[in-house]
């Protein structure tokens, strides 16, 4: 199963008044639109490196903002593959998608297809600021970049030591922290850690849900979203999780803890926020929200809008 659906928030909303003979009123919308494209259309992955926002999806779509996600603009990218996930830090981006396809960006704004070695779906991919770069994906797939992208090689854990019967679980999300701390997140609730560039592997967290989405602040605070409404909290960095209850039984594929205490997650129509750290949730409604997908999301600052990407190809802005 590939991770699709993403993040996006809003505040609480509250319907109109209505009168009694009047039909029930829309819920107003939490969503407000930055870019739309066609039912053709879809995007998967966002993320941003100060002003530098990039994200991309199916058909090679590439999309570039240059002003912390006000305005996008699509660019020449060397594939017609899909595209499924983007890490953008310090003028440095890569995307991977369909059958082990990188991409780099250059310092002159052109993208160039590389070679990861590997010929799996890869799912996300991680950069820090060093140019160190962290891809996975399906079937224990796990790469491992120190030249921002350029050259790849395989850090997979052993699987044998953390899944039974010789499964190479799918891997989901990727955390380059910027001292090189690896994390990475996927199936059977796994969650493994690496301080050693791959070396060894330690496991922080295993359950029955699969996970489909991870960010881990540079405070402490941490989430994975996934399968059946699964929501985790860690306040140490990720070295310890707890569960968190979402209220919801659907696929939870995108987080964001926003710098002013919310947190926003989204999944297969469905979406929900948080206002007090996480401690509850409330679904969002409005805007389509249950019958529409998003998957991506990210914040190019602390002041800026949180982004969200996914159906026909939309950009939608999360409102306070």
């Amino acid at each position: 199963m590939t991770r699709l659906i993403a993040l996006a928030a809003a505040g609480l909303l509250v319907a109109g008044a209505v009168s009694a003979s009047a039909p029930p009123a829309e819920p107003k919308s939490p969503l407000q639109p930055v870019l739309t494209g066609t039912v053709h259309q879809a995007l998967f992955a966002i993320d941003f490196g100060g002003a530098l926002g990039v994200a991309v999806g199916a058909g090679g779509e590439v999309q570039e903002s240059s002003d912390s996600g006000a305005s996008w603009k699509m660019v020449q990218a060397p594939t017609q593959l899909s595209l499924l996930g983007v890490g953008v830090a310090d003028g440095k981006a890569v995307a991977v998608g369909q059958s082990g396809l990188v991409l780099t960006r250059g310092a002159d704004g052109k993208w160039t297809e590389g070679q990861s070695g590997s010929k799996q779906r890869l799912l996300a991919v991680e950069i820090n600021a060093a140019g160190r770069a962290l891809a996975v994906g399906a079937f224990g797939t796990v790469l491992l970049s120190d030249d921002a992208g350029k050259t790849w090689r395989s850090v997979a854990p052993g699987w044998a030591e953390f899944a039974a019967d010789g499964m190479e679980p799918h891997m989901y999300a990727a955390h380059v922290a910027a001292d090189g701390t690896l994390t990475i997140a996927g199936e059977f609730g796994l969650i493994l850690r690496s301080g050693d560039a791959g070396a060894s592997w330690t496991a922080l967290h295993k359950g029955e849900a699969s996970l489909f989405a991870l960010q881990l602040r540079e405070d402490g605070v941490g989430y994975a979203v996934g399968q059946s409404g699964a929501i985790l909290r860690s306040a140490d960095g990720g070295a310890t999780w707890e569960e968190r209850p979402s209220g919801t039984g659907a696929l939870l594929l995108g987080v964001h803890a926003a710098a002013d205490g919310r947190v926003l997650v989204t999944g297969m129509r469905d979406m929900l926020v948080s206002r007090d750290g996480g401690q509850s949730f409330s679904q969002v409604q409005g805007g389509g929200v249950n019958s529409l997908w998003f998957v991506g999301v990210a914040q190019a600052s602390a002041s800026a809008p949180v982004l969200a990407v996914g159906q026909a190809g939309q950009i939608v802005s999360l409102k306070p």
